[in-house]
């Protein structure tokens, strides 16, 4: 299902909604659309409404600060855009960096996505023990990187350029 990005009134990233709620969101005046999919609209008997990629509240919304992004395995598929971090093949686990038996825990600069067959062979070892590098350096996204990560790698290419998220 696509994903919209919601932007508050400050046009700060706030999170993400299906199709169905952006459009009942702006259809109800609470949303305006910031940038809608190209030659798609939803249209009813009385309704013409653009079909939304982006939309922003009319009112802003106070939401109390947020230092870091919540770690979550599927959020460090997709900071690494489901890509290994040993080989660059198809990413579909995830792998730590220390290992949880040495130490390591869930967090953003231990974790990396990896493929089933590296994964494996790394085992329960550190990357070097392992005699494996790393193709790129886990980072911690900011939890607005973050939002604009997980509407994926296409979505974030028809963005605005203030909307996109850094780069790696």
């Amino acid at each position: 299902m696509r994903e919209t990005l919601v932007l508050n009134a400050s046009f700060e990233p706030l999170s993400t909604v299906t199709l169905r709620r952006a459009v009942v969101l702006v259809l109800q005046d609470k949303a305006v659309v910031e940038q809608a999919h190209p030659r798609l609209r939803v249209r009813a008997s009385a309704v013409d409404v653009p079909l939304p990629r982006v939309i922003r509240l009319c009112r802003y919304v106070r939401v109390p600060f947020r230092r870091q992004a919540p770690w979550s395995r599927r959020g460090v598929l997709v900071r690494d855009r489901h890509r290994c971090a040993y080989c660059g093949g198809r990413a579909t686990t995830v792998d730590h960096v220390v290992p949880r038996s040495h130490g390591g825990g869930d967090t953003w600069l231990n974790t990396v996505a990896s493929c089933a067959e590296d994964n494996h062979r790394k085992a329960d070892r550190t990357p070097e023990q392992a005699g494996m590098r790393l193709l790129n350096a886990p980072f911690e996204p900011s939890p607005s990187d973050a939002l604009l990560l997980a509407l994926g790698p296409s979505a974030a290419r028809d963005l605005p350029d203030w909307l996109t998220p850094r780069a790696a």
